[in-house]
């Protein structure tokens, strides 16, 4: 198996799940915009920087899971709800007047990147749900060094969101309202499309 598949594995997954505006990544264009991009791009770092950590508990339960298949079932049917729960709450996103706006935190931008994106509660269960259903689809294995390159192509795509938050801060502002609609409801459906296909895979194939 090549190394690159794990490494588009865990872009892809950060750059998507983090997609759709929020207050994470409209903090950091806040913070361009109202700092510099210089600033954006620290908050950007520090926000990226947690997803080595979120990434790594991530796969590591995913190589727990995988060596004990009685418990694969169940986290199938978990990841169910997993994606269900992330179509439903795309949706209500899109459903909602976004404001192209986040608090004005004062310090350390980094560290406020950091800070911010520690709370993402959301993030190591849905790490894990992307690992397992590529480890089931034969893009990568959850072992070294493949899970290692995974957990490098998350943060890349995190980092690689944050920094366009960030880079391109007042177009984005501008159509804010727009972009959050129109990307949350891709993003829910697309998180349907997931869940059918797990459903798929543990109840009719």
């Amino acid at each position: 198996m090549n190394y690159i598949s794990p490494l588009i594995v865990g872009f892809l997954a950060a750059f998507i799940g983090l997609l759709a505006p929020s207050m994470l990544n409209m903090t950091a264009a806040k913070t361009s915009i109202k700092k510099g991009k210089k600033a954006g791009i620290q908050f950007a770092t520090g926000a990226a920087s947690v997803v080595i950590i979120q990434a790594f508990i991530a796969v590591y339960f995913a190589k727990y899971l995988v060596k004990n298949p009685a418990v694969i079932t169940k986290l199938k049917t978990a990841a169910i709800f997993i994606l269900l729960i992330l179509s439903i709450f795309f949706f209500m996103q899109a459903r909602k007047k976004f404001k192209a706006e986040g608090k004005n935190k004062k310090g350390n931008n980094y560290l406020i990147g950091l800070g911010m994106s520690s709370l993402n509660m959301l993030a190591i269960p849905f790490y894990l749900t992307m690992a397992t259903l590529a480890e089931k689809n034969g893009w990568m294995k959850i072992e070294q060094p493949f899970s290692l390159i995974y957990v490098i192509g998350a943060v890349f795509g995190a980092f690689s969101l944050f920094s366009i938050y960030a880079i391109f801060a007042k177009k984005i502002a501008e159509k804010a309202q727009f972009i959050a609609q129109n990307i949350n409801y891709i993003l829910s459906l697309l998180f349907v499309f997931l869940a059918l296909l797990v459903v798929y895979e543990v109840y009719l194939n």
